[in-house]
C-alpha cells in the first residue's frame, strides 16, 4: 500500500521493489504536503515511472529489474497502470504480469468485461492466477488486493481462503 487509495504490486526482484515502494510513499507524502489532497494515481506512476527511466541512462547504477502494477481509485474511478523496467507505463482495465503473464494477458482478455461484480473479478483474478501457478494456491502464498471507493486494502488470509474455496 502506498497511499491510503494507491496499491502496488511488483514482479522481479523484492529490494528493488521495496525501494521503489519508499520513494513512492516519500512523494505521495510530499504531494499532500503541497496541496493538501491525495496524489492522483496518474501523478504517481509518471513519478515512480521517471525514476525507473532515469535509472536506464544513468552510468554507475543498473536498471530496476522489476516490473509494478498500480491500482488507484480518484474521484469516481478506478485506474490500473503497468510500469516496465525501462520506465514505460500503461494504462490497462485488466492485465497480468510476471512469469506466465502472455497467458493470464490471453485469460482475461476472455473473461473481463466492464460489468464485473466485485466478488466476480476476484473469482476471475483467481482463475487468472490459476492458469500459470504452480503448486497449491493456499491463503498462505497469495495475496489479493481491492481497490475502491473506500480505498485500498488487502484482503486477510481468512478473506482469501473463502475465495479459493468458493472458486475450487
Amino acid at each position: 500500500m502506498v497511499t491510503k487509495h494507491i496499491g502496488m504490486v511488483y514482479s522481479g526482484m523484492g529490494p528493488d521493489y521495496r525501494l521503489l515502494v519508499k520513494r513512492a510513499r516519500k512523494l505521495a507524502q510530499q504531494y499532500e504536503l503541497t496541496y493538501e489532497e491525495p496524489i492522483p494515481t496518474t501523478q504517481l506512476v509518471q513519478r515512480v515511472a521517471s525514476i525507473m527511466q532515469e535509472y536506464t541512462q544513468s552510468g554507475g547504477v543498473r536498471p530496476f529489474g522489476v516490473s509494478l502494477l498500480v491500482a488507484g481509485w480518484d474521484e469516481d474511478r478506478p485506474y490500473l497502470f503497468q510500469c516496465d523496467p525501462s520506465g514505460a507505463y500503461f494504462a490497462w482495465k485488466a492485465t497480468a504480469m510476471g512469469k506466465n503473464h502472455t497467458a493470464g494477458k490471453a485469460f482475461l482478455e476472455k473473461r473481463y468485461n466492464e460489468d464485473l461484480e466485485l466478488e466476480d473479478a476476484v473469482h476471475t483474478a483467481i482463475l487468472t492466477l490459476k492458469e500459470g501457478f504452480e503448486g497449491q494456491m493456499t491463503a498462505d502464498n497469495i495475496e489479493i488486493g481491492i481497490c475502491n471507493p473506500e480505498g485500498f486494502r488487502r484482503l486477510s488470509p481468512t478473506e482469501v481462503k473463502d475465495y479459493l474455496a468458493n472458486v475450487a
